[in-house]
């Protein structure tokens, strides 16, 4: 019996373990984008109509997304947020010869015509967003 507690407070201390450095991690830049934008609310909308988990301005929905999708479904969310970023993407490495830093790629998500001199607020806001996937290793040549 005194066997099997020990080996119960292990299994839990190395779980709690992995589990913290899993957390250390940090995030991708899909996740962190959701966690920003939303919270991972896949129903919000904002103040200027955007929708979904990443708050998707509704001229960017309408020009990305199939007809039949549904902003509220994660899938079909980050679908059409990759599409839009692809080109926003595409079109910043064509100018810089360069892909953007998670910092730029917050400011080509949330303020693009702001991408040379962002606002303090979207400044602030892109940090943050470095701050969530800070610790992913690859993470500035990684997701988009």
């Amino acid at each position: 019996m005194h066997t099997w507690m020990i080996s119960r407070i292990l299994v839990s201390t190395a779980a709690l373990l992995f589990g913290l450095c899993l957390d250390l991690q940090g995030m991708d830049r899909w996740s962190a984008l959701s966690q920003i934008e939303s919270g991972d609310n896949d129903r919000a909308i904002g103040r200027a109509g955007e929708v979904s988990r990443y708050q998707i301005l509704p001229e960017v929905w309408g020009r990305f997304a199939p007809r039949n999708a549904k902003w509220e479904n994660p899938k079909e969310a980050l679908s059409v947020a990759k599409e839009a970023m692809q080109e926003r993407c595409d079109g910043f490495e064509r100018s810089n010869q360069r892909p953007p830093t998670d910092f730029e790629f917050y400011v080509l998500w949330n303020a693009p015509g702001q991408i040379q001199r962002p606002s303090a607020a979207v400044a602030e806001r892109a940090q943050r967003f470095c701050n969530l996937i800070e610790k992913t290793p690859g993470s500035e040549a990684g997701a988009r």
